[in-house]
């Protein structure tokens, strides 16, 4: 079997990423899919998170956009990663790996609260663990959750899966036919050309905390597999590049 490059790793994926080509909502064969791919990552004796974010059901910048509170929006879009998270779960468990949500807001019926130590514990025993509700604050993204959840599990990575893109560009590659991709990037880098990778907090948490991220294309199967055994897919994000 081929050895992992990574011992942990979080995994973040967007909630439209779960929606597959019907562009909203949750499709079943997608879901199983990503299982799989997490499934082969987990036998591999990598220690594996996930956070999910909640664009195919509810985006609270777009409630907002339209009238409504921001934080009532917000808080919507917190409870649509929960819905994923437990989709994920669910598929998860039908490919008998050992699944465990936890979520920054409680609702014991269906998940435990996030607890970091407990997290930790979970995926050194070969669970999975999903993090739903991102960080259970309002004006938070998913991506700076898998930012703060990656520094306080010790993560060796954050592989961020995209959906129709396979990296980082130096401009929109849908606007612009001439448009660069990136192999290797700096978060100063992505901060300075105003690059639309993750929101600037997640980017900024990302650099404070020296945590590498790898951005690539979820659409290409098995690209999970690849980027958590450390193949050279997509974009890599760390530290200055001499």
């Amino acid at each position: 079997m081929e050895t992992a490059k990574y011992k942990r790793v979080v995994l973040k994926l967007s909630g439209e990423s779960l929606a597959g080509d019907q562009g909203f909502g949750i499709n079943p064969e997608v879901v199983e899919d990503i299982a799989k791919q997490i499934k082969i990552v987990r036998d591999h004796g990598v220690d594996v998170a996930v956070v999910v974010g909640g664009g195919n059901i509810w985006r609270g910048l777009a409630g907002s956009a339209k009238g409504m509170d921001r934080a009532t929006a917000d808080y919507m879009g917190m409870l649509a990663t929960v819905m994923n998270a437990l989709a994920l779960k669910d598929a998860l468990e039908k490919q008998e790996v050992d699944t465990r949500v936890q979520t920054a807001i409680e609702m014991r019926q269906v998940a435990e609260p996030y607890i970091r130590g407990k997290a930790i514990r979970h995926m050194e025993k070969g669970r999975v663990v999903i993090f739903g509700a991102g960080t259970g604050n309002p004006y938070f993204s998913t991506d700076t959750t898998a930012a703060l959840r990656a520094a306080e599990t010790e993560a060796d990575v954050i592989l961020m899966a995209k959906k129709g893109t396979d990296g980082i560009y130096d401009s929109d590659p849908n606007k612009n036919p001439n448009a660069k991709r990136f192999d290797e990037i700096t978060y100063s880098d992505i901060l300075s050309r105003g690059l639309q990778v993750m929101d600037s907090t997640a980017t900024s948490l990302c650099m404070d905390n020296k945590i590498p991220l790898v951005v690539f294309n979820i659409d290409h199967h098995e690209n999970i597999v690849k980027a958590a055994l450390g193949e050279d897919i997509g974009t890599t994000v760390g530290g200055e590049i001499a």
